[in-house]
């Protein structure tokens, strides 16, 4: 994480003045203390219970509730080119929230006496706003920058100082405002989709030569979404990953897969087929055959399923794409030097 500046050390404190809870943001001159990292807690949409709208990262809240699930559940890695938005304008504000914060600012002598006076004339003598626009509660909020709290190249990019805008009329169209695109590719980073064990037959063991079936739990492997919403602006974006294919990797060349790209695919609603009592000399549609034994250890093999990622917003005709995801996982197997059996 970048270095803060003493300024940015001081509008910590006048955070903590103010009584709202926020999270740190790189430093720069106009940067406010939370400026910008996309809070976990509220859990749906609508979340700017009791607060300032930093609370929640500028009003975004993110509904999680058809993410996926489970103990070995995890984030998805993009594939190809994909960066996730580096840094974002959105509301912050209201005109007393902003009067309470900047003042709370103006009591920390380290942010300096120059700034400070800048400030005094941007925000209260009319320079160009006047007394924080106290006048315009209620008809619009003040909107500042929010890096990315991955820090992507380019968070610090965002450095314009906090303006106006009005309820109902654009922000400045030389900015990276908030929007469902942007809203997309942050609820991107909240999908989490299920670990990725497949199941096995034969289980515990299998043995040299003989086709091993793999397959993973239909019930399990469906699709999982995010919604990201800045209920102020009355916008939101639905992320949505499903799972397109399964790759098997056996953890070691001595071995041939089924597929012989070791890529399985969705077919219907599963990626696989479970073996059942009478397949046994069927090869598997999914799954390995090891051709030496692990001896006394195991080989990792590692599944790693292929999620297709889009999303639907506001304003926006269809679905649109953003590049897939990959989740994978190792796991023991166990290969006995068996020439032949009877299953």
């Amino acid at each position: 994480m970048p270095a803060m500046s003493n300024r940015s050390w001081a509008l910590m404190t006048a955070a903590a003045l103010t009584g709202v809870v926020l999270t740190a943001a790189p430093a720069a001159a106009e940067k406010k203390v939370g400026g910008g990292t996309v809070d976990p807690a509220p859990e749906v949409s609508g979340a700017q219970k009791g607060g300032s709208l930093l609370a929640t990262a500028g009003g975004i809240s993110f509904d999680r509730s058809k993410n996926g699930s489970g103990p070995k559940a995890g984030a998805v890695v993009p594939t190809g080119d994909y960066s996730p938005p580096p840094c974002w304008y959105a509301p912050a504000y209201t005109p007393a929230e902003f009067k309470k914060e900047r003042e709370a600012v103006w009591s920390v002598d380290s942010t300096g006496s120059q700034w400070d006076l800048e400030q005094r004339k941007r925000y209260v003598d009319g320079e160009p706003y006047k007394n924080f626009n106290l006048d315009k509660a209620g008809k619009g909020y003040w909107w500042t920058e929010f890096p990315n709290k991955t820090y992507p190249p380019g968070w610090d990019k965002c450095n314009k100082q906090t303006f106006w805008v009005d309820e109902n009329e654009p922000p400045p169209a030389d900015i990276p405002a908030i929007d469902p695109e942007i809203l997309a590719k942050l609820a991107y980073a909240e999908i989490r989709v299920p670990g990725t064990k497949v199941k096995l037959a034969p289980e515990g063991a299998t043995k040299v030569n003989l086709p091993t079936w793999a397959w993973l739990d239909g019930a399990e492997f469906k699709p999982v979404s995010v919604t990201a919403r800045v209920d102020v602006l009355n916008i939101e974006a639905t992320t949505t990953a499903e799972p397109i294919s399964l790759k098997i990797d056996p953890g070691t060349s001595d071995a041939e897969t089924y597929p012989a790209n070791g890529v399985c695919d969705l077919v219907g609603d599963k990626i696989g087929t479970p073996y059942a009592k009478g397949k046994s000399k069927e090869t598997p549609p999914c799954g390995v055959k090891y051709l030496r034994s692990s001896g006394d250890g195991t080989y990792p093999l590692k599944a790693t399923v292929t999620w297709k990622i889009h999303w639907t917003g506001t304003g926006v005709n269809g679905e649109q794409r953003l590049p897939d995801g990959e989740f994978g996982a190792e796991q023991d197997v166990v290969v006995e030097e068996v020439q032949s059996i009877n299953r």
